[in-house]
């Protein structure tokens, strides 16, 4: 195989996306088990009172993911995200106005193989969220699993990052005054293993948690679709029935994490590696779907709203994707 090495002349900008994209990958593939080994490590050395004290807090701090984290707006503002978004770039796009004044379930579709869409708009300023929609605090939701490990729990917490569970959404949906959006990969890491180039497979035909969450708070829907999401990253092919998907599927349901076998470009050259294209990523942002509370739902008024948010996703992806380079005759297919 030819390999397509980077020119030596890259511009200084350039080199320090590449480095922010580098770390955020990092952070998403190595951070945690590096984390969890420094702390054990530690514990047979004489900084042994670090993991010491650290045990105590995690105790006493426990419970902090699940009542809103603790977000640490300078992690979120660093300029390293902008750095990160530019690579891309990353594009935020607004369709209509939130009210602050509501709280929000905000649907993001696709998954992708690692949410750089979800990430880059709701984790971080650098694409204007807040100032795009003034008066709204987003929380993206991420695998509870990440918050069992030590120090990497505290660095997510700082970007923004709550727990994937029930409790910590309702924690922040059912505060008066508004002003909060709980934002849902809904596809989750299943999805992830449909994220090929070119795909449009958005596992939602039987995924209706999220509209009941919705329903028992009063909390508006929002549908956002992130086009090329998908591109980013090539994926080794498993179609549905193979071997490999069966593998990828039971380890999912044992470890609760998806595994896909990802490639794209390395650091120094295009030809192979873990990082990312360099292709645009747009998240569009629909209307709200307002949501009146219902704390008790039927089965029929959970299936019409969840028909009814099938429907609103749908014509968001039909009205901008020739925008994004989607084919006229392209459509979403529900899984």
């Amino acid at each position: 195989m030819k390999i397509a090495f980077a020119p030596r002349d890259v511009p200084l900008d350039r080199r320090l996306q590449t480095a922010a994209v580098l770390q955020w990958v990092f952070s998403f593939l190595g951070l945690a088990q590096t984390c969890i080994a420094l702390f054990i490590y530690l514990v047979f050395t004489r900084f042994w009172l670090v993991s010491v004290l650290y045990a105590i807090w995690w105790f006493y701090d426990y419970d902090t993911p699940s009542k809103g984290g603790r977000r640490f707006n300078y992690l979120c503002d660093h300029r390293m995200w902008h750095y990160m978004t530019d690579y891309f770039p990353v594009k935020l796009v607004k369709t209509a106005d939130l009210d602050p004044r509501n709280n929000y379930v905000l649907g993001f579709h696709p998954h992708g193989v690692l949410v750089a869409g979800a990430f880059s708009n709701f984790c971080t300023s650098s694409t204007g969220f807040r100032r795009l929609f003034p008066g709204l605090d987003s929380y993206l939701l991420m695998l509870p699993l990440w918050f069992r490990a030590p120090f990497f729990r505290d660095y997510i917490m700082f970007a923004g990052l709550i727990p994937s569970d029930k409790g910590s959404a309702s924690y922040l949906l059912q505060r008066r005054g508004g002003g909060n959006a709980v934002v849902i990969a809904v596809g989750g890491a299943p999805e992830a293993l449909d994220a090929h180039p070119g795909t449009y497979n958005i596992l939602l035909a039987d995924k209706k948690g999220f509209i009941k969450l919705a329903m028992e708070h009063g909390a508006h829907l929002v549908p956002i679709f992130s086009f090329g999401e998908n591109e980013v990253f090539d994926q080794v092919g498993n179609p549905r029935g193979t071997w490999l998907r069966a593998i990828q599927e039971k380890l999912q349901a044992v470890m609760g994490i998806s595994l896909p076998l990802f490639h794209a470009r390395g650091v120094f050259q295009y030809s192979f590696g873990l990082m990312p294209y360099r292709k645009p990523i747009n998240t569009v942002v629909g209307r709200p779907i307002r949501v009146e509370k219902n704390e008790k739902p039927t089965v029929e008024q959970l299936d019409a709203l969840h028909q009814h948010y099938m429907e609103e996703l749908s014509n968001l992806f039909d009205q901008h994707k020739t925008d994004y380079g989607v084919e006229k005759d392209t459509y979403l297919n529900f899984v």
